[in-house]
């Protein structure tokens, strides 16, 4: 490394005068540094860019950033290291890395929940326990290995401890990550592996704060047991002393209301002077740190808004120096001839073969498939930041020299580097969990097996909760046993910032039964969901089981459609991307959504329906003696509109339903219109013989309902529940004329692609909603339909249709074929 740092032998002084002084901003601490963070951010983002397509965990782009920037790349230059990373910044840099670690590592803390810890299942904690132990052998026999060849010197029992930590490591916010980018979060596998991580995550962390205890100066064996005692009294006046504070805290910061800036500013103190106490302790600074968060209150308000202040300045600014400050110290140059390399590929060889054997082998004797014990053990074999941690505390103490620090942090980028494509190539959840075929893939097949009917409604926000119990509330068809399987799936985006507590918190949540969640007195959002749906399950005895999704929203619909694969659903609500403002115009909640109802229309394994809100949800009543509502069905033929037609009846069964169904008939002057749509689909407009057959078998179906309703209605004063009129249309004004009369419903279900020649009358003009269909736009855009009803716009599975149509309705003006079949008799 370069000496001639700067013009002056004295310490660098913070700020310069400028060059127009004739000053040279880099022999001055600030300015130095900022240039640093500034190279620091632009490689690290660029790399992780680069690496994107690859699906890695940003880690690797910092990781392998420092190195650049050290001397085994751009470092080989003396006059780059004098310039930009001169001996005497290097202190501010370091102090300010790790000054951004003591943070990041009380992040780290918080992600763990040791209450989480007591309810790890025997499974997960055999599994966490073999892929400790083994690798803590393989380890301390590797550190045998090294110092009889190239770690002459070193302490004999730190040495052997250091190493069996930085093989036996698995690092849970990477593996946090990874699990969320290749869509297992929320799967059962990536609930074991979260859990097994966690003990793995605590057990590293005491392990290594022995190796500390044991690295110290002291020539007297009892310093290491009196540091370690200290290390262990500081862990209990924590937990007995500064947790009760902190949840006194927490539970002065009710959900809704913003966090007090005295509070933020009291834990940030107490985390600093945490980390004091155990860096005079003699452990390190980091383990303060780690304490805090780990005892800090994970219920309530408070956590998460900390996360929120605290997490991007810490992990987006000040983490990447840290892996530069490592980088630095790392020369890969240093790793020559045979010998070396060959260590290099025993340490790699025994670091995956202690990690991936041990777990592998006790997945399989608690019965997990080979398959799924493969990818546990490859997800379990994830390094990370706590690697790097591992080995610049071994490399500071003295206990790793150069060329032991250069491997070691090869060894920590190739594994981890190779877990998410080994996973990939070995498990397949979308081979084994949707390639299954099942039956009921319609509410119209159901409606006939009369089996349970078996709903997903996915959400977005609280906000969408009102409507969605409601709807529940309607489609529960009280004549039937069992006769309703709902799945709530709330959508969550995985984004750059997303925090892993946020992650591993909803995954201990999801699928669970409502009341094994914690019952304390606090009320996060997420709680009032799991509140608003227990009150539901108790009154209405329907069974909805709480789902989460967690992906990018480029390819959240993937989960959706597994999901829907997986639970067999017959049906998948999806809320519309735009929601009503109080002067009852239309703003777009997120234009992303919209791409994901497009996307879960073409590919879902079953029907879907878009839901239209404009107050369905206003006033929650769930119980069915107060519930009304009044739905009705505009038909015109066609798939998806028998589709709207099933669900329809299915919900007339509730007694607070009336339903009322419309059947437009062309006169015999009826001109079809010329149509301007966005898009067309092959089989949209007309109709079919087989279609128009099955359309006036469930037009006939429903006379008959009718009429037995009608013959019990004449034995008693119970009102009609459903009505069914025809209504003779001539052009597209006239089918606008009957709409109004409706227009006082509080629900309409229409098929999004109708057919027959009343369909291809709609005179609908080009719009920016085609998933809507011509019907659907027509309701909820047009002026000519003056209507404040929500709408639910259904699309009925059909196996033979091609999943890449997206469209609308075929503008069709010649050889329409008329439903005369369908014409009252």
């Amino acid at each position: 490394m370069g000496t001639n740092d700067t013009t002056c032998s004295g310490p660098m002084k913070a700020t310069s005068n400028g060059v127009f002084q004739g000053e040279n901003p880099l022999h001055y601490a600030l300015p130095l540094l900022i240039l640093q963070i500034c190279i620091v951010l632009f490689l690290t983002r660029v790399l992780a860019f680069i690496l994107r397509p690859l699906r890695q965990p940003r880690v690797i782009a910092e990781i392998v950033g420092g190195i650049l920037l050290g001397p085994s790349a751009l470092g080989k230059s003396s006059k780059f290291l004098s310039t930009v990373f001169p001996t005497k910044s290097l202190t501010v840099l370091d102090t300010l890395a790790n000054l951004g670690l003591l943070f990041f590592l009380f992040l780290v803390g918080l992600e763990l929940d040791p209450k989480s810890l007591k309810r790890t299942g025997k499974k997960a904690l055999s599994i966490a326990l073999a892929g400790i132990t083994l690798p803590f052998v393989f380890g301390i026999g590797t550190s045998f290995a090294l110092r009889s060849s190239i770690a002459d010197g070193v302490s004999k029992a730190p040495f052997l401890v250091f190493m069996g930590v930085a093989l036996s490591i698995t690092a849970f916010p990477v593996l946090a990550r990874i699990l969320a980018e290749i869509k297992l979060l929320t799967t059962d596998i990536g609930k074991i592996a979260l859990s097994a991580a966690a003990v793995n995550d605590v057990a590293a962390w005491i392990l290594l704060a022995l190796a500390v205890a044991l690295s110290g100066d002291g020539s007297s064996p009892l310093t290491s047991l009196w540091v370690f005692l200290a290390g262990c009294g500081f862990v209990l006046f924590c937990i007995f002393a500064v947790q009760p504070g902190m949840k006194w805290i927490a539970k002065r910061c009710p959900e809704g209301e913003p966090v007090k800036e005295q509070y933020v500013c009291l834990t940030l103190g107490v985390v600093l002077a945490a980390s004091f106490v155990t860096d005079l302790i003699g452990i390190h600074a980091l383990f303060g740190a780690f304490v805090i968060g780990v005892i800090f209150p994970k219920e309530g308000n408070f956590a998460s808004s900390l996360v929120e202040k605290v997490e991007d300045l810490v992990s987006g600014l000040f983490l990447p120096l840290y892996f530069v400050s490592s980088g630095l110290k790392t020369d890969v140059a240093t790793i020559q001839g045979a010998q070396s390399w060959g260590l290099l590929v025993l340490v790699i060889f025994n670091a995956c073969f202690g990690k991936i054997v041990g777990t592998v082998a006790v997945s399989l004797y608690c019965k997990v498939p080979l398959d799924e014990s493969l990818a546990l053990g490859f997800l379990m074999n994830t390094k990370g930041l706590v690697e790097l941690i591992v080995l610049n505390i071994g490399k500071d103490r003295g206990v790793l020299n150069d060329q032991i620090f250069a491997i070691m942090v090869l060894m920590a980028i190739i594994t981890t580097f190779m877990t998410t494509p080994l996973v990939l190539a070995v498990y397949k959840p979308g081979k084994s969990s949707t390639k299954g075929d099942y039956n009921n893939r319609t509410v119209e097949e159901t409606n006939q097996t009369n089996k349970p009917l078996r709903l997903m409604f996915c959400f977005q926000s609280i906000m969408n909760i009102p409507t969605i119990v409601n709807l529940i509330e309607a489609s529960r068809g009280t004549n039937r046993k069992e006769s309703l399987q709902v799945y709530a799936m709330h959508l969550m985006e995985l984004s750059e910032r997303s925090s892993a507590i946020l992650m591993a918190h909803k995954v201990r949540k999801n699928g669970l039964p409502f009341w094994n969640k914690d019952k304390s007195g606090n009320t996060s959002s997420s709680d009032m969901v799991v509140v608003a749906f227990e009150a539901f399950q108790r009154l209405s005895r329907v069974s909805v089981r709480p789902m989460t999704a967690i992906s990018a929203m480029a390819t959240i619909h993937e989960d959706i459609c597994r999901s829907a694969e997986r639970k067999r659903a017959a049906m998948v609500i999806l809320p519309f991307h735009k929601h009503v403002r109080l002067d009852r115009t239309w703003e777009t909640t997120r234009n992303e959504y919209r791409l994901i109802n497009k996307k879960v229309m073409e590919e879902a394994p079953c029907s879907v329906a878009i839901l239209v809100d404009r107050g369905l949800g206003g006033s929650t009543r769930v119980a069915s003696s107060d519930f009304t509502l009044v739905i009705t069905v505009l038909f015109f033929g066609g798939s998806d509109d028998r589709e709207a037609l099933a669900f329809a009846v299915r919900m007339a069964e509730h007694p607070g339903i009336s339903l009322t169904v419309i059947l437009f008939i062309p006169s015999e002057e009826f001109k079809p219109e010329n149509v301007k749509l966005e898009i067309t689909e092959d089989q949209a407009g007309s109709c079919s013989g087989e279609t128009r057959l099955t359309d006036i078998e469930a037009i006939t179906e429903l006379k008959a309902k009718v009429k037995e309703q009608e013959s019990s209605r004449s034995d008693s004063d119970i009102e009609s529940r459903i009505v069914y009129e025809d209504k003779i249309v001539k052009c597209h004004d006239e089918i606008c004329e009957v709409i109004k009369e409706y227009s006082k419903s509080n629900l309409f279900l229409v098929g999004k692609s109708p057919e027959g020649s009343v369909a291809s009358g709609l005179n609908v003009v080009r719009s920016d909603t085609p998933e809507l269909g011509p019907v659907g736009n027509l309701l909820t855009s047009s002026e000519s339909v003056s209507t404040s009803a929500s709408v639910l716009v259904v699309k009925q599975y059909v196996a033979s249709r091609d999943s890449t149509a997206v469209g609308v309705l075929k503008n069709t003006t010649k050889g329409v074929l008329p439903v005369e079949g369908l014409e009252s008799p």
